[in-house]
């Protein structure tokens, strides 16, 4: 079944905390739904359709319509990492077309920073009950260090340099300037990155992700709703998701699931790479960017460290104008989950409402990705393509 059209995205909204020492989990999550709904024009009574992911306390979905007083018809609480909450704007939108809810409410929230959490140099363990964990967690496996592994192994395949990827950080921070709320908003040079320390070889401090608490929320809609509307229709257009895994050992990381979910998202939205005029690639790491670009096509595998020089992603400079929010390279990166923010910013550019330093001229179609997981072992990829009606 194709989305395009079948729902709008109507409300978005991003939580301005950085750091959420007074605030509970569950708050966040009300808070940010209540910011969406206002921005939609609807109220709480309106939702029908709630979806959520891990980051959810108590019962997640259950749990949180309780605590925000839903009632609904419709519950989705699908799980995969950074790349949960793209892949929920399709659920929702495919909810809606087979009529199992009108108005379907995504809530994000996390406090890694208030709890103090080394999310990418702690290992995880992820308990006994996961097959691989007791594998490999004897290794001492860390989210930047596999992610180092991506990094390695495409720059020995392709020639691909630290310089390269620091044009990433670079760009997002001239983004980031503009945003009052980043939490890196200083201006930094590809001497700054690759001069950063070393956390994992060859990631420097200043290719990783921010550590933030906050969240998001997204309000889509079915078609009739959204003409009634006041705000500026954003509609679905295509989506795709995948899963990578290790195949036993048999795995390259020079690539990501972005190879499968990309082509599917275009395919529905009718769409080329080409068409695309901002796109919001989840940015754990700047090898996160670099492998993810080249798989969603919009250059050839092996020439992303090319494609991504000299500010090529910077707005109003460069082809690509990616992550104009500042990312979550500078901006937020709320509990390991910022996919749902990459959709914010896409609606934003959509809309017209983006900072007007980094306001994409006649932007009419984006594109937001995201990432969950390790691109060095398994990971969840999910890419939506939206338009302005």
């Amino acid at each position: 079944m194709s989305l395009r059209g079948k729902a709008y995205v109507a409300g978005v909204f991003e939580h301005p905390t950085r750091k959420a020492d007074d605030k509970s989990l569950a708050q966040l999550h009300a808070e940010s739904a209540a910011g969406a709904l206002a921005d939609a024009g609807l109220t709480k009574n309106d939702v029908d359709g709630y979806f959520c992911a891990g980051d959810a306390p108590g019962l997640g979905g259950l749990s949180m319509a309780d605590y925000m007083g839903l009632k609904l018809r419709h519950v989705d609480t699908t799980e995969t990492g950074g790349s949960s909450y793209v892949i929920h704007v399709a659920h929702a939108a495919q909810a809606i077309a087979m009529g199992k809810c009108d108005v379907a409410l995504i809530t994000l929230a996390g406090r890694p920073r208030a709890e103090g959490m080394a999310t990418g140099t702690a290992p995880r363990n992820y308990g006994v009950t996961t097959p691989d964990v007791p594998f490999e967690f004897p290794y001492g496996p860390t989210v930047v260090n596999q992610y180092a592994m991506a990094a390695m192994r495409h720059m020995h395949e392709f020639g691909t340099t630290g310089a390269q990827l620091a044009w990433i950080k670079v760009a997002a921070s001239h983004h980031a300037q503009h945003n009052e709320r980043a939490l890196l908003r200083e201006v930094v040079t590809v001497d700054d990155v690759v001069n950063s320390p070393v956390i994992a070889d060859p990631l420097h401090r200043l290719d990783c992700c921010v550590i933030t608490d906050g969240g998001g929320a997204i309000v889509v809609v079915k078609p009739e709703i959204a003409k009634r509307l006041k705000r500026p229709p954003v509609k679905v257009l295509g989506a795709g998701e995948a899963v990578k895994h290790q195949r036993g050992g048999k795995i390259d990381l020079t690539y990501t699931g972005a190879v499968w979910s990309g082509p599917a998202a275009f395919a529905e939205a009718g769409v080329t790479p080409a068409d695309v005029k901002y796109v919001s690639i989840y940015d754990s790491f700047t090898i996160t960017v670099l492998v993810t670009l080249e798989d969603l096509g919009f250059c050839a595998k092996g020439q992303g460290g090319k494609f991504v020089s000299d500010g090529a992603l910077i707005s109003g400079v460069g082809r690509l104008p990616f992550n104009t929010d500042g990312g979550g390279l500078c901006n937020n990166h709320p509990g390991n989950r910022g996919g749902l923010t990459k959709v914010v910013e896409a609606v934003r550019q959509l809309r017209g409402e983006a900072h007007p330093r980094v306001q994409v001229k006649n932007c009419d179609v984006t594109l937001a990705h995201g990432t969950g997981g390790s691109l060095a072992t398994r990971h969840g990829s999910a890419t939506l393509i939206m338009g302005r009606d």
